[in-house]
């Protein structure tokens, strides 16, 4: 067993070329392998947000604080609050992060395939965003 006391690893700032605006990402657990699942608790300041992206075995978001949007490729943009369990299926186009007015925070929990949990994709345009749900 393994235990990460709070506080033991550093916050970072999102990366510009993966996020629009403000956020912030606390690592919470990566497991060694053979396991391939990792964890982190993301913070997306009003207006910030995710590229799009695809995970080759899917993502859950847990959303921990706060009010925020999600969209798949093709689909609405879908409102989601604190308590909302999002499940994203394996290589689905997708974004999220807060709302223009709402800060919001959720877990993310991956699995890699080859090393790789994330493939990042473009931003997601202002045009994009801007589309209420």
């Amino acid at each position: 067993m393994q235990l990460l006391p709070a506080g033991s690893q550093p916050s970072r700032p999102g990366p510009a070329e993966w996020f629009t605006g403000r956020v912030r990402i606390d690592p919470l657990h990566s497991a060694p392998p053979p396991a391939r699942v990792s964890c982190a608790c993301v913070t997306f300041e009003p207006g910030a947000r995710t590229a799009w992206h695809t995970h080759p075995l899917g993502q859950t978001l847990i959303v921990t604080a706060g009010c925020g949007w999600t969209q798949c490729e093709g689909g609405p943009v879908v409102t989601i609050r604190a308590g909302d369990v999002v499940w994203c299926p394996p290589g689905h186009r997708h974004w999220h992060g807060a709302t223009p007015t709402t800060a919001m925070t959720h877990i993310a929990v991956q699995e890699a395939l080859d090393g790789r949990a994330v493939d990042w994709l473009h931003k997601v345009s202002d045009e994009e965003y801007r589309v209420v749900p």
